[in-house]
């Protein structure tokens, strides 16, 4: 989508057409603004239409203060534009532009397509009724400033004058689809300082290669720790999913977040891993015992399988050189302990991917909170330049936080301060 240009002259220009920019110029076009947005690729909201592997989970129907405490520290920051635009507001926006949206799960929103088109079809039908103008292929070179005050905007090819500028461009994961931190050395050029960034949201690659061979199966509940006394306080649990070079699932993604900072300091990050939900090796003793004496013909892998995959279990029993296909009264005593131990903490060694960003959803850290008015999200070093979605030092789990946090700091953004 590219609506004809009229003029150079904008009330607001936002810089890239995301969630959070598109929903921001929604917000600003229906308060009468003249609004412009300049989008790098050749396409509006390609890291949207890849969101939720193309189902687009929209929010969650999390309590606010849940939703907020999901974000950690920085958390309190979203409270004014969660309170202003929250799910049930989200729900109804989308309602209102033509789009039903379920919770199957009770927890998680989608459209009722489960389909990510579905939505961007609607958001830019939107744009086009209330006139909001596009440009795509529009590579921003600079913010002008005169006394601290948006003035103009540069791109490659044209100058824009306006009166205020919102910045919704993304981190800098998956750089492919147009998130590559340039709204980052834009605004740090005009003085806004930016927290270390880190990826996150992304599958780890392990130093170990016995994963390979568990990649058809999805472990519920899994438990991980960072094996590193001072960090051993970071915990997550959730599904975990084997790939050929590591791990991943909804678990694996969220916990990316604490350890790729990590290797600023080491060049591997060990975790401990219990693979049986809620079972620690006293309680897989017992277990183990009275399916023995119930069926002291059945082979440990029999036992086993109850609890998880073969393939998972096959693995963790050549580690303790334990034949899993034997009973368990004819297992050696000092196998049996060690295998007892690997099924409750299997270590894993996690090591560094040299193209962390390419394969990061999200984006740790951005323009310091400290610098941004959260009633507005406008800048308090630049009068008339505000921010929204990702760029900001926000990042949430999976399960529509982030996307979320994009629509409501867009809408917020988008009222300009009124």
């Amino acid at each position: 989508m590219e609506n004809s240009i009229r003029d150079n002259k904008y009330d607001l220009i936002i810089i890239g057409a995301g969630a959070s920019g598109i929903i921001a110029g929604i917000s600003a076009a229906r308060e009468s603004k003249k609004v412009l947005i300049l989008e790098k690729m050749p396409k509006i909201a390609m890291k949207l239409k890849a969101t939720g592997g193309g189902k687009c989970n929209l929010t969650n129907t999390l309590l606010n203060e849940n939703f907020i405490s999901a974000f950690g520290k920085n958390g309190r920051f979203m409270t004014t534009a969660l309170e202003k635009f929250d799910w049930q507001r989200l729900r109804e926006f989308f309602d209102d532009i033509g789009v039903e949206t379920h919770y199957p799960d009770g927890t998680r929103v989608f459209p009722i397509s489960h389909n990510s088109q579905t939505i961007i079809d609607a958001l830019e039908k939107e744009m086009n009724d209330l006139g909001v103008d596009i440009v795509c292929n529009a590579n921003v070179q600079k913010i002008i400033t005169v006394n601290n005050r948006i003035e103009k905007i540069q791109t490659t090819n044209d100058i824009y004058e306006c009166e205020n500028i919102i910045v919704a461009t993304g981190g800098y994961g998956y750089p492919t689809l147009g998130t590559s931190g340039d709204g980052h050395r834009i605004v740090k050029n005009l003085g806004h300082k930016i927290t270390e960034v880190y990826p996150a949201m992304m599958p780890l690659n392990t130093k170990e290669d016995w994963t390979k061979n568990c990649t058809a199966d999805t472990i519920p509940k899994v438990s991980m720790c960072i094996n590193i006394k001072k960090y051993k306080k970071h915990k997550a649990k959730g599904d975990l999913i084997f790939t050929k070079t590591g791990i991943a699932g909804p678990v694996v993604l969220d916990f990316a977040r604490e350890i790729t900072p990590l290797f600023d300091k080491y060049d591997e990050i060990p975790l401990m891993i219990n693979f049986i939900d809620d079972m620690n090796e006293n309680k897989l003793i017992e277990f183990l015992k009275k399916e023995s004496i119930k069926n002291p013909q059945n082979t440990i892998l029999k036992y086993l399988e109850k609890l998880l995959p073969k393939s998972l279990i096959i693995q963790l029993a050549k580690m303790v050189d334990v034949d899993c296909e034997q009973t368990y009264k004819k297992l050696d005593g000092i196998k049996k302990v060690n295998f007892i131990k690997i099924l409750c903490s299997t270590p894993l060694t996690i090591i560094k991917n040299q193209d962390s960003f390419k394969k990061a959803m999200i984006t740790r850290g951005g323009i310091s909170l400290k610098e941004i008015d959260p009633n507005t999200m406008k800048s308090k070093i630049i009068d008339g330049l505000y921010f929204c979605g990702e760029i900001v030092d926000l990042d949430g789990p999976c399960g529509g936080f982030n996307l979320q946090w994009a629509f409501s700091s867009g809408c917020l953004a988008g009222k300009l301060g009124q």
